[in-house]
């Protein structure tokens, strides 16, 4: 009996502890490696990025890391232990510009 509920906390236990399965599909290092991948293998830059979850203490940095030579872009994201791990890569990309308007408020997207 006791091996069988020794047994089954290490199970639910270890099953607790691992990463999630979507998770272990990413490729991830530390940001200056991912970096330096993605400017001197596909010519990328950096183009955008922002801070996610600002209000909870897991603030991510996002990055989009683009190539205007080869049209390719990849979406990164960096934990505050400098780990960047890769959500999002592709082809084509194309940057939108949207005319100013007269109307609004500084930093206001017109709909």
């Amino acid at each position: 009996m006791f091996k069988r509920l020794f047994g089954g906390a290490v199970f639910f236990g270890m099953a607790a502890t691992a990463p999630p399965v979507a998770a272990q599909g990413l490729h991830c290092a530390e940001r200056n490696d991912v970096v330096e991948r993605l400017s001197s293998k596909y010519s990328e830059a950096l183009t955008a990025g922002g801070l996610q979850g600002v209000t909870t203490n897991k603030t991510t940095l996002v990055e989009v890391w683009v190539s205007e030579k080869t049209g390719t872009f990849t979406v990164i994201m960096t934990n505050p232990m400098g780990v960047s791990c890769i959500v999002a890569a592709g082809t084509d990309w194309h940057q939108e510009t949207r005319p100013q308007s007269g109307s609004g408020k500084s930093g206001e997207v017109p709909l």
